[in-house]
């Protein structure tokens, strides 16, 4: 769904932050501390799963979760602490263009807004350190509303807040059941893959020179 069909101008363009914005992968703090791969992917998959993390994008209390997961998963506390204490080493870096394209676009005088499936605190510490987010006039974070995409709330919340029919905001996301839900919702969507098919399509739009 990356190349969309082109249909009202587009009046603000709205993103994602994690795969979009900044590199998640899980792998850039738990390979540091886990030598084995086996025993590396039985963690990420059983353990601290990108399905569990999500949780906490949702809302649920940091040290709830570790604590009972520490209760469920014996011989793990110093990993587990390592996901609480150590988690913007999961955020390695840029994703590739991306920042370029939204300077560009701030620097066009496009309004910019961001979604994210973003832990409250976690959020706070990344975004204390990322500047990029001064050009956003609002962003939704889903630990502070206790809402995560792909739930229509979510997007309903932002449309209250940015102050633009749905339709006449672009939605930028790499997860296809967020780009699935904000286009039944009425949304333009683009589904990121990368920085130069997303240029393409905010020239096609008018975005972009």
């Amino acid at each position: 769904m990356s190349a969309v069909p082109l249909s009202a101008p587009v009046e603000a363009v709205v993103f994602d932050v994690g795969r979009v914005l900044v590199q998640w992968d899980m792998r850039a703090l738990f390979g540091q501390l886990i030598a084995d791969e086996g025993e590396l992917d039985r963690f990420l998959s059983e353990i601290v799963s990108e399905e569990w993390h999500f949780e906490h994008d949702a809302g649920r209390d940091l040290a709830e979760m570790v604590a009972a997961r520490k209760a469920e998963f014996p011989g793990h506390d110093h990993l587990l602490d390592a996901y609480a204490t150590r988690f913007g080493e999961t955020l390695p870096g840029d994703v590739p263009g991306t920042h370029e394209i939204v300077r560009e676009l701030a620097g066009r005088g496009v309004p910019l807004f961001a979604i994210t499936n973003f832990a409250s605190p976690f959020w706070r510490d990344y975004r204390a350190g990322e500047a990029l987010f001064d050009l956003f006039a609002d962003i939704v974070v889903s630990g502070d509303e206790k809402i995560v995409k792909p739930d229509a709330r979510i997007f309903d919340l932002a449309v209250r807040r940015f102050g633009h029919a749905p339709g006449a905001m672009l939605f930028i996301d790499d997860n296809a059941a967020n780009i699935a839900a904000a286009h039944g919702l009425g949304w333009q969507v683009h589904h990121f893959h990368d920085a130069a098919a997303l240029r393409a399509d905010l020239a096609r739009r008018g975005l972009l020179g």
